[in-house]
């Protein structure tokens, strides 16, 4: 994930800026972002929610 500076002089632009951000970009580019923040947090060996779920359903 390419890390982006964006300097600004208040809250508002720098929310605005945020936003216009998250609209360019695409689904993929989103769930790639999500999938690093997640791997940087929980580690690479956390299994995903959906998985976790899908493994343990009761039939």
């Amino acid at each position: 994930m390419k890390r982006i500076v964006h300097k600004t002089h208040s809250f508002k632009d720098a929310e605005k800026w945020d936003i216009q951000q998250q609209i360019n970009m695409t689904p993929q580019q989103r769930m790639e972002a999500a999938r690093e923040l997640k791997d940087r947090i929980y580690g690479k060996t956390t299994i995903d929610v959906r998985e976790y779920h899908e493994r343990n359903k009761k039939n």
